[in-house]
């Protein structure tokens, strides 16, 4: 999906790279194997890239190392986009019709982020309908393994959602303060 708006399969690539390890520089050589392209192709990606303000180039003795910049006015939109086009995010829109009747599917953006959980009860993945639970589990394990580290998840129906929402439940209120980013359903539903 984010092929159809970025016409470089490079570029793409190299995106998904970044976004998906936030705040990570890669060798040169490091994106090539990562991404699995032409080292003259990466190269050219680079350096548009570097030109449009998406990267910063830093030299450590002979070695050029590069990394996604924050401060990159649609840091936070790419972002998104890759979270809801790659690994997880990508799994559950592509698998929606074999995860049952999702009303509301959301990743939080500190999970996105690579942040660090608030506490123990943060979640990463919210999931509220009618899921068929095995199909779920298998996507969040492999998504584990992909990253090396757990996913905190909660399934929830539409009328539990309803109730602990209506009731103020810290849990939920806690799931819905934190920035997300809505894989499935409309943000301003769920928040009413």
């Amino acid at each position: 999906m984010l092929e159809d708006l970025i016409i470089s399969r490079v570029r793409v690539k190299m995106l998904t790279l970044f976004l998906s390890h936030p705040g990570t520089i890669f060798h040169v050589r490091e994106i090539v194997r990562q991404v699995g392209e032409e080292i003259n192709a990466v190269r050219r990606e680079l350096s548009h890239m570097e030109k449009a303000g998406m990267v910063t180039k830093e030299q450590r003795a002979n070695r050029l190392f590069y990394a996604m910049r924050r401060d990159y006015p649609l840091y936070f939109e790419l972002l998104e986009l890759v979270g809801k086009t790659s690994g997880l995010g990508w799994d559950i829109m592509k698998q929606k019709a074999k995860l049952g009747k999702i009303k509301f599917a959301f990743i939080s953006g500190r999970f996105l982020r690579g942040l660090p959980k608030r506490s123990s009860t943060d979640v990463d993945l919210l999931v509220v309908g009618t899921v068929v639970l095995p199909e779920l589990s298998q996507l969040v394990k492999s998504e584990e393994v992909r990253r090396g580290k757990e996913i905190n998840y909660t399934v929830m129906t539409e009328e539990e959602f309803t109730f602990r929402k209506s009731r103020r439940d810290p849990f939920v209120l806690s799931a819905l303060v934190g920035s997300r980013v809505m894989l499935v359903g409309d943000e301003e539903e769920l928040v009413d």
